[in-house]
């Protein structure tokens, strides 16, 4: 089932793409062209460069962080927020329909 979510780039520029479910954030927004996440690990939880700001309430049904994921968010270059995520452990489902998800100005 497709999916649509919107991304915002470094820039402020907004981008609708088109996304399959149980597919992550991260290759989504790879497979759309966008410029931003590097995923430099290839998406394994162990880098912390596909860093993101999730700007949606709730969630869009996405899981917690597990603690794999918690423990890198202290490793982004960016500030960590409250709804920091890494776009590679995000994975799309239906109701990620409508998911805003913000990328920082950079990884490293």
């Amino acid at each position: 089932m497709p999916v649509t979510l919107y991304v915002v780039d470094a820039n402020g520029a907004q981008h609708n793409i088109t996304a399959t479910a149980g597919q992550s954030v991260l290759d989504a927004v790879g497979q759309a062209g966008i410029d931003g996440l590097l995923g430099e690990c290839g998406g394994c939880c162990s880098c912390a460069t596909c860093h993101c700001y999730v700007e949606a309430d709730p969630q869009a049904g996405l899981a917690t962080p597990d603690e794999a994921e918690a423990t890198m968010l202290d490793f982004v270059a960016l500030p960590r927020l409250t709804n920091s995520r890494l776009a590679c452990q995000l994975v799309i489902s239906p109701s990620s329909d409508g998911l805003r998800i913000r990328l920082p100005e950079r990884q490293f």
